[in-house]
């Protein structure tokens, strides 16, 4: 998977910079319509054949009881049934809760935005809505929440007990953040972030990647398929659309740590390599996630993060079918 090409802008000026603990608090009031359980509206991204196959919470074992016509005879113990001389079933219960760790990138390649917020508000938002949501639904949810000052771990945990710490910590790295910093951003704080949660996680775990991904490598991939083994994982890729697109601004300065240069936006041959490189980023990410039916769901700064995530999640087209099945799902 090839990394992807550092920004070549900040652009505090022309976006919302920051994002406030006040702020992310209030994001549960926006936490619904969308959820990271396997059952999904059919519209969903989390559907198809491309999809991964959530595991959901897991199963505990309750007890070995006798058959009873009507049972599923796929619960059937068929040692305990020859030991014991008669059909016998495994019991199991869903487990109360599962474990959601959220990697939340507050790098310095994160705080770049062209329309309306940062890439790093938009993490932090994702972030707070994610973890206001899993806790709802009754899960754990925990964070390692990165950037060049910092790598904090906040052990899972329910309600709100999980999410303050998470948005606490997360607030405080954002508002680390400043314009006058000449650090280049550190490609290598991504992998150490998936590095610690393959620490942190054991199994049946949904590890949710908020990130632009930038340090992505070989090195990546191997840490991936080591979380996924026993595992779920999520991608919330943060672009904005100027990645995507480079506007024709004609000759300006663009910089990333102490490197600058002068150039010349509206060349057609310019404009054509950069919206090339994030192209190929963005399909590296796919095509590997997609092998590893690993669900990438993009955000981008120009629109409100919690109506994209209802989009992507299909509540809003189920809500317009079928009002009563999205309310109960919401």
């Amino acid at each position: 998977m090839a990394a992807p090409t550092p920004n070549l802008a900040r652009a505090p000026n022309l976006a919302r910079a920051f994002v406030t603990l006040d702020e992310l608090l209030r994001l549960r009031h926006s936490a619904k319509g969308f959820s990271f359980l396997p059952r999904q509206p059919v519209h969903s991204l989390l559907t198809g054949r491309h999809a991964s196959r959530l595991r959901g919470r897991g199963l505990d074992f309750e007890e070995l009881r006798h058959y009873y016509e009507g049972d599923d005879t796929r619960t059937i113990d068929w040692p305990a049934t020859a030991r014991l001389g008669s059909p016998h079933v495994r019991v199991f219960t869903e487990e109360r809760d599962r474990s959601v760790l959220l990697l939340v990138d507050q790098r310095l390649s994160m705080f770049f935005g062209s329309r309306l917020m940062m890439k790093s508000v938009a993490a932090a938002e994702a972030a707070a809505l994610s973890a206001w949501r899993v806790t709802s639904l009754g899960d754990r949810v925990g964070a390692i929440v990165f950037s060049e000052d910092r790598i904090a771990e906040i052990q899972p945990e329910a309600r709100e007990k999980g999410v303050l710490p998470i948005l606490h910590e997360v607030a405080r790295q954002n508002a680390a953040f400043k314009a006058t910093d000449s650090r280049a951003a550190d490609p290598g704080l991504f992998n150490e972030a998936l590095r610690r949660a393959a620490r942190l996680v054991h199994h049946d775990c949904l590890v949710c990647v908020i990130s632009d991904a930038y340090g992505a490598d070989a090195e990546t991939v191997k840490l991936v398929t080591r979380i996924t083994a026993h595992n779920d994982v999520l991608s919330i890729f943060i672009s904005d659309p100027i990645e995507a697109e480079l506007p024709a601004l004609g000759r300006v300065i663009v910089g990333e740590g102490d490197n600058q240069i002068e150039v010349d936006s509206a060349a057609t041959s310019l404009r054509s390599r950069f919206a090339q490189s994030f192209s190929e980023r963005r399909a590296s990410l796919e095509g590997f996630s997609r092998r590893r039916t690993i669900p990438v769901l993009p955000i981008e700064t120009g629109r409100d993060v919690s109506a994209q995530l209802r989009d992507l999640l299909g509540q809003r087209l189920a809500h317009s079918r079928n009002g009563a099945g999205a309310r109960a799902a919401s």
